[in-house]
């Protein structure tokens, strides 16, 4: 686990309809299936003036901790004046400390190995913006890595 702080910055992408929760892995299905309609709809190839190729799939607006409702989003970060084309969302992640873990090995396995460890640590979690990143490095599933921001106190 590594501590970083970051600068505000947009994203432009999906975000599913309703709040999902991790009781009763109620958020596998429903993560996956926003993922499902990211690929799907070949999103990425929609959201204009993309700064990386990296995808970012975000945890917010939690009414308390993980085992409360929250939102969920998949989009890219994107210049500040990016228009938001019909039919996707924007998302603002404001200025955060994060504590940084890179999950590593077999997708989706590693994740929810990740996440596991991190509910399971006694970091002071924030419960603002959290949000796992996708590059080149998580293409192979078999082999995949990937870095998960947790917004600290």
């Amino acid at each position: 686990m590594e501590k970083i702080s970051t600068k505000n910055f947009k994203l432009i992408g999906i975000k599913l309809g309703h709040k999902t929760t991790n009781e009763n892995k109620q958020s596998s299905t429903d993560c996956g299936f926003l993922w499902q309609k990211f690929e799907k709809e070949k999103i990425f190839d929609l959201i204009p003036n993309k700064v990386s190729n990296e995808i970012y799939a975000v945890y917010f607006d939690y009414e308390k901790d993980e085992t409360k409702p929250f939102s969920y989003f998949i989009g890219c970060k994107v210049d500040d004046i990016s228009e938001i084309p019909k039919n996707l969302n924007s998302l603002e992640i404001p200025s955060q400390n994060y504590a940084k873990f890179t999950a590593k090995g077999i997708m989706t396995n590693c994740i929810t190995d990740t996440w596991e460890k991190i509910w399971s640590s006694n970091i002071q979690r924030k419960f603002g913006f959290d949000f796992e990143v996708y590059d080149e490095r998580s293409h192979d599933w078999n082999n995949a890595e990937l870095d998960i921001y947790i917004s600290i106190i």
